[in-house]
């Protein structure tokens, strides 16, 4: 009898009807000279396979023109397709407006409204701190660095603060003495080098960290511009990072602060509908279809900070590499050039 019933078992096949798979750009400019990058990506329906939900949309033309005219063309990474980066030498002039447009391959065309790019407030001062986050039987709380910036915001305008995390670099810290052969043998063979190197790495915030200077304008304040966890590694001895600072229009900020309440939903009665939110991008072949993301175009200023494990409060339990750290991707014996912890 069991052979009967479990022998008529046949897979259901979910047949979904196909939906919508909007077009999403993200991309922002900056007056600091770097290459900037536009990422184009199409979502995916949910099928009998769940996967490849977000797509890359490659072969697109995309450059950003200025309210004189001048025109920037953006490549496409080889790498890292849906990507599409300025030269490295671009950088947007304060007091203009710029356009980002786009031409799919298959001949669709996209614009962005105009962004004009006003001059951000420089950061005075970086200070951080120690922060832990409680969870419910986690015997070690989660913990990061907070980052705090002082600035004088200036009386004459109105500003808008979106705040980023740009390339860290940090002294990573190896066991080597504790390096044990390969499957299947796991016997001790220690290495003579080496314990400490130099990680480079990218990590974004957790969160989006935001201000209007509503409350403060013209005034010295200070504002919570960041928060970087803590891993076992990135805090055992020095990690430095820049911080960017960038003054985005009041059009952009009411974006921005609609993804933070979308991102902190927490599933109560209390939080707002999810919904799609509208950027400043359109089709110019059909102005009704929805087309997701937002083109930012800012004045940017950066400030350096050294973050040293003797001034945290708490860091989490070192994690052990039993390795010479050069096995570790990315890490290098020497420091950078500019390596400066103790100014």
């Amino acid at each position: 009898l069991l052979f009967l019933f479990t022998g008529c078992i046949d897979p259901y096949e979910v047949d979904l009807e196909q939906g919508p798979q909007y077009l999403t750009i993200d991309g922002t400019i900056t007056s600091q000279a770097q290459v900037h990058r536009v990422r184009l990506t199409r979502g995916d329906t949910y099928g009998s396979v769940f996967q490849g939900l977000i797509r890359p949309v490659s072969g697109a033309t995309v450059i950003v023109r200025d309210d004189l005219g001048n025109v920037t063309f953006l490549t496409e990474n080889q790498v890292d397709r849906g990507f599409y980066d300025t030269p490295s030498n671009f950088a947007a002039v304060i007091g203009r407006k710029y356009t980002l447009q786009i031409q799919l391959v298959d001949g669709k065309v996209y614009t962005s409204f105009p962004e004009l790019v006003a001059p951000a407030p420089p950061i005075k001062s970086i200070s951080y701190q120690s922060k832990q986050t409680p969870v419910e039987g986690e015997p070690v709380s989660p913990s990061g660095v907070q980052l705090i910036v002082d600035i004088d915001d200036p009386a004459d305008q109105n500003n808008f603060y979106y705040f980023r995390n740009s390339e860290a670099t940090y002294v990573l810290e190896t066991r080597p003495d504790l390096y044990t052969t390969p499957a299947p043998d796991r016997s001790p063979a220690p290495k003579d080098c080496c314990i400490t190197c130099f990680q480079k790495e990218t990590v974004g915030n957790q969160a989006y960290y935001i201000s209007s200077d509503d409350n403060f304008n013209g005034l010295s304040t200070k504002l919570v511009a960041g928060f970087i966890s803590d891993n076992g590694r990135r805090f055992v001895n020095t990690y430095r990072i820049d911080l960017r600072q960038l003054n985005v229009s009041q059009e952009a900020f009411r974006f921005l602060r609609l993804v933070k309440q979308q991102s902190e939903i927490s599933g109560s009665v209390f939080d707002p509908p999810p919904a799609n939110i509208r950027g400043n991008i359109i089709s110019l072949d059909d102005p009704e279809e929805v087309v997701l993301g937002y083109f930012i175009a800012a004045g940017e200023s950066t400030k350096r900070v050294y973050i040293k494990n003797s001034e945290l409060d708490f860091v989490q339990n070192k994690a052990i590499i039993p390795d010479d750290c050069r096995a570790v991707p990315g890490a290098s014996l020497l420091p950078p050039l500019d390596w400066r912890p103790n100014e």
